[in-house]
């Protein structure tokens, strides 16, 4: 049904516009926006107070006119000028030190002055290390005067923020299992 309805609607908005379109075109002047009634109470209080405003506004300046037809605007178009050296530019060598800038550490620089409360990235990492290998001196206390910052935020800091742990496995350690393993099963089968 909605499209039978669309179809039909379509239908009369395209019902004689060509007729609608010239009598829109073949009139004078066009109409004029509406306007707000604050603006027409101030227009007509204008109007009171200063009736020659229309007047002036409907005479032509001649004064203006003549300023008008004395003005001539010239234009001159003027390409410009290669540069002598444009040629050089393309003989110039290339540069000789091809290094990279060096990488940060941590991703990023560093600040030179650390605001009291705050910490950079390399102090907290410190910290958090020195927390998880030494907890009874590194206490979130101790941690907080060090580095003048809130106890409350250290505390948040070292409870969700743990540095990774590397644990490589003794390759003698696997061994020596095997062998004790292998001693265990063949005393219990002399048994």
């Amino acid at each position: 049904m909605g499209k039978v309805l669309s179809t039909v609607g379509r239908k009369v908005q395209r019902f004689n516009v060509e007729g609608r379109a010239q009598k829109v075109i073949s009139q004078a002047k066009p109409k004029p926006a509406p306007k707000f009634e604050s603006n027409l109470r101030d227009l007509e209080r204008v109007l009171k107070e200063h009736p020659e405003i229309v007047e002036e506004q409907s005479r032509k300046n001649v004064k203006l006119d003549e300023h008008l037809r004395q003005v001539y605007v010239t234009s001159k178009d003027t390409l410009p000028e290669p540069l002598p050296n444009a040629n050089q530019a393309t003989d110039k060598p290339l540069p000789i030190n091809r290094t990279s800038v060096e990488e940060y550490e941590f991703g990023h620089l560093e600040p030179r002055t650390i605001t009291k409360g705050r910490c950079t990235l390399r102090q907290a990492v410190q910290f958090i290390g020195n927390h998880q290998t030494d907890p009874e001196q590194w206490t979130a206390a101790k941690i907080a005067e060090y580095y003048r910052m809130k106890e409350p935020l250290v505390v948040d800091i070292l409870a969700h923020f743990k540095s990774f742990e590397v644990h490589l496995p003794d390759k003698n350690l696997e061994r020596r299992r095997l062998l004790t393993r292998a001693a265990e099963s063949s005393s219990k089968q002399i048994e």
